[in-house]
């Protein structure tokens, strides 16, 4: 299976450095790495949740995008989107809501944070929750789903996040997979170093806090002001410094390379003083930074390079999951209207003949297979192989998997033929591989 790597960003406020060492930079990395599909999207919809500033949330998507394209995102080889320009992440989070026992949903982090503050001020458990705060998670679980993520870099306090999707795609798949794996269970990927970035006060860097340090606001101005605010003890100059869970240090690190990260310890242990401390994490941070903010500043300035790429990464990202969608909307029965002898149940016996694949051997050698439809039109063409094996293997999974295995299979679309009817077909035949396996 295919590693898909897939993160986003909520739309709040000014990108930090928290956003650029926990998402951006290793989604950067993740962008360049061979034989690893990358999504990276603005989390606009989970912006709503927390914030009812129109032009805030308007300006943070502006500035967001143009953070991850100034870092360097190869938007050639991922898929970069807007959240809200993919409907397919709604009626997938409506799909999930169905199927989501709301106990799973009672005992989420920021539920469970929201009404522990209202029982201790003496208030109404659900007083100031929406419904947006409470089912978030099955928002979450959709926008990783849709995709069939693989890997989903998150901190420690957003691991459950993580767990409650791969419960909520168990429970679709249990309901309506009829032994298929309709849903790709994502996994965690926690770096503990990284994805935890402390702020100034030595909490998690987050907006919600206001413990930040601009990433490019400000300037460099604004990053020396921010590093000189972080929060470290009393010792002065010349006396030891503990070094061990201290938030300069944390951030220090993140920029670092190994022999720095061990020299900047023994300085500080040495009686390094807190100021010249702070003065070389803003010379290593700046440095990294400078020429990101440089490009930074220049897509600021023509905005319309930003919303191409934005544009351009949506209808990538609608055609990706458009398989899977067509394949959960016939799952749950949500079907085109046809006559019943052209049913999966019927076909067998008696009814419109199924679709077929029809596997060769080219004049050179090589191997190709073809779909075609039972009133013998031609629907797929797939590349030519070297190996009859792996053409065949491309063969068995289409037949099992159905829509869903489509977006990654060799193939193309026969000309004149409608991809929905490509969907539909395949749905067809996995329903009837399944029928055929529980018999």
């Amino acid at each position: 299976m295919t590693e898909r790597f897939l993160t986003g960003i909520t739309t709040t406020g000014t990108t930090h450095l928290g956003n650029y060492v926990g998402a951006i930079r290793p989604s950067v990395v993740a962008s360049r790495t061979a034989g690893v599909e990358s999504f990276f999207f603005l989390a606009d919809y989970h912006a709503l949740i927390k914030c009812d500033d129109p032009e805030r949330v308007a300006r943070s998507r502006m500035e967001i995008a143009a953070a991850w394209l100034a870092a360097g995102l190869d938007i050639e080889r991922a898929t970069f989107y807007r959240q809200s320009d993919v409907p397919e992440v709604t009626e997938l989070t409506w799909l999930l809501n169905c199927v989501t026992p709301k106990g799973l949903m009672n005992r989420a982090h920021a539920y469970k944070a929201a009404t522990d503050v209202n029982r201790a001020a003496g208030g109404e458990l659900d007083d100031g929750v929406s419904m947006g705060l409470y089912a978030y998670p099955i928002l979450m679980a959709a926008d990783i789903l849709l995709f069939k993520a693989t890997k989903v870099p998150v901190g420690r306090d957003q691991v459950q996040h993580i767990e409650m999707a791969r419960d909520i795609a168990q429970r679709f798949n249990h309901q309506f997979g009829r032994g298929r794996a309709l849903l790709v269970l994502p996994e965690a990927q926690v770096d503990e170093s990284l994805a935890t970035l402390p702020g100034l006060d030595g909490r998690k860097m987050s907006k919600s806090y206001d413990n930040v340090i601009p990433l490019f606001a400000g300037g460099a101005k604004g990053l020396r002001e921010g590093v000189a605010r972080i929060v470290t003890d009393s010792r002065l100059p010349g006396e030891p410094k503990h070094t061990e869970g201290v938030a300069l240090v944390a951030i220090h690190d993140a920029f670092a390379t190994p022999a720095q990260r061990e020299a900047f310890r023994a300085d500080l242990r040495a009686g390094l003083g807190w100021g010249d401390a702070k003065e070389r994490v803003v010379r290593l941070v700046d440095a990294e930074l400078a020429p990101l903010r440089e490009r930074h500043a220049e897509l600021l300035a023509q905005p319309q390079r930003i919303e191409d790429a934005l544009q351009a990464g949506a209808a990538k990202a609608r055609r990706r999951c458009a398989p899977l969608i067509a394949e959960l909307r016939d799952a749950v029965g949500l079907r085109a209207v046809r006559a019943p002898a052209s049913s999966p149940r019927s076909a067998p016996g008696g009814g419109a003949a199924p679709a077929t694949f029809k596997q060769f051997r080219e004049a050179d050698g090589r191997f190709r297979f073809k779909l075609v439809d039972g009133d013998g039109t031609l629907l797929l063409d797939s590349e030519a192989f070297d190996d009859a094996r792996a053409a065949g293997q491309w063969v068995k999974r289409l037949k099992h998997e159905g829509p869903g295995a489509l977006g990654d299979a060799p193939v193309a679309l026969a000309p004149g033929v409608e991809h929905a009817r490509v969907v539909q077909v395949l749905a067809d035949l996995a329903a009837l591989a399944a029928g055929a396996a529980d018999a």
